[in-house]
């Protein structure tokens, strides 16, 4: 850790981030979790449902023998979300830094630049993994201005179709895709501009029935990892859209602890803020229908690829994966360049495999470049056959 910055003047008010709040405070606070109890193991929570048989043919002439025409089961969810948090304080860091260093401002800056964020990510991480695991498949068309309603009333009517209650569902998409819907070609739009006013209000907070919330893109991937604090992984898909009603999640909380001591003989003089929860985030098997996604697909395409000076036939296209080139050259530099800077790229002049923007050697006659490129589950090889005069 860095050493307290102690100044000879300064103010008392911090310059952080802007204050953050939970965007996905309705998920954490939906009615199931007062419906439904932790068990006696303190880590597992049981969902009761009911099955019953279809209505048959009645007979007027006879009396059908009495059997039990119904199931009933039990949902476990069990909980592995533990987390934990800890600092010490030593007094004379809260006077000599003017009180900035003080719990209440340590603890508020932990709780909305580390712990709500990560809630957040958790949230609908585990969402999509729950939702894709019971065979759902998120929709990965290309958003546009031209189609984006489009597709959002694809997700609504899937959930229409799954009889999920129109009043209460939420629209959880990135900040980009809420642009986009103020852009959408299909809105109708009614502009008011009040007699001595010039104000125009473009917010889009609601579509047909349904809550629209913006969220940061870093903040609806497919995958993150725990370790300290919360990191995207390096495979994650980007989330552009969740439509969800409250009653198909579950967010339980087992176990919350939190504290102060004050300083002590066993704290050395200092005081010690510790807390600890145990929680998780479930979707209900039998309402699972009542999320549905639109996420983007990771590219594995290329951006531009160069060979030094060389003419590609044909033009270099993203889409186009082969093409020739000629030379009279011993070497040419070859230059590829991905189109999402977390895919990875290897490239080989024919079973020789050359580092990025360095120079590939020719012999003479065809030599067959190869460009793969891998950006977690998607793949592409572009191939360019180089002949050398």
């Amino acid at each position: 850790m860095a050493a307290i910055n102690y100044a000879a003047q300064y103010a008392r008010e911090l310059a952080q981030a802007y204050p953050y709040a939970l965007n996905f405070g309705a998920l954490y606070a939906t009615p199931n979790n007062g419906r439904y109890r932790m068990g006696e193991d303190g880590k597992t929570v049981y969902i009761p449902n009911l099955s019953t048989t279809g209505r048959v043919a009645a007979d007027r002439d006879t009396i059908a023998t009495a059997t039990r025409n119904y199931d009933n089961a039990w949902e476990p969810k069990v909980l592995s979300n533990q987390r934990k948090w800890s600092t010490l304080v030593h007094p004379k860091d809260i006077d000599q830094t003017n009180e900035v260093a003080s719990i209440a401002n340590i603890t508020q800056v932990f709780n909305e630049e580390q712990k709500f964020p990560e809630m957040d990510a958790y949230c609908i991480s585990q969402l999509y993994s729950l939702w894709t695991a019971q065979n759902h498949t998120a929709d990965a068309t290309a958003l546009t201005a031209a189609n984006v309603l489009t597709v959002f009333d694809k997700l609504m009517l899937n959930m229409d179709n799954a009889r999920v209650p129109a009043n209460g569902r939420i629209l959880y998409c990135t900040n980009e895709v809420k642009t986009l819907l103020k852009q959408a070609s299909d809105l109708n739009r009614d502009f008011s501009v009040q007699a001595g006013g010039g104000d125009i209000s473009r917010v889009v907070s609601r579509i047909d029935e349904v809550e629209v919330i913006g969220v940061p893109a870093t903040l609806m991937k497919t995958a993150y990892t725990f370790t300290t604090g919360w990191a995207v992984k390096s495979d994650a898909k980007q989330i552009n859209m969740l439509l969800v009603h409250p009653s198909a999640v579950i967010t339980p909380v087992s176990y919350q602890f939190s504290q102060l001591d004050p300083p002590s003989a066993v704290t050395e003089g200092k005081y010690i803020y510790y807390e600890e929860s145990f929680e998780d985030v479930f979707i209900l098997n039998k309402k699972s229908d009542a999320s549905v996604q639109h996420y983007k697909p990771l590219s594995a395409s290329l951006s531009g690829l160069t060979i030094g000076s060389l003419n590609l036939t044909p033009a270099f296209n993203e889409d186009v994966t082969e093409y020739t080139a000629t030379t009279s050259n011993a070497t040419n530099t070859v230059t590829a360049t991905a189109k999402d800077s977390a895919a990875t790229i290897v490239i080989k002049n024919g079973d020789t495999v050359i580092e990025n923007g360095t120079a590939a050697s020719w012999a003479t006659g065809a030599n067959t470049l190869t460009i793969e490129v891998t950006n977690g589950d998607a793949k592409k090889t572009y191939t360019v056959t180089v002949t050398k005069s």
